[in-house]
């Protein structure tokens, strides 16, 4: 993932910083706790396409 785009991008709801997670294609918003998925290093910033984080998983 481009690291000028992560600077750029913000959680489409809360506006808040995201974190790009290298074991997963995907972008965390804490705040929310919703993952964006990254499809062929484009990030899906969907809250329809967004996946819930579950309590056992670490933001």
């Amino acid at each position: 993932m481009d690291a000028k785009l992560l600077e750029i991008l913000v959680c489409p709801l809360c506006k808040g910083p995201l974190i790009h997670r290298a074991n997963a294609p995907e972008l965390v918003c804490s705040p929310c706790r919703l993952a964006f998925p990254v499809r062929e290093d484009i990030p899906v910033m969907l809250e329809a396409e967004a996946r819930q984080l579950s309590e056992q998983e670490e933001v």
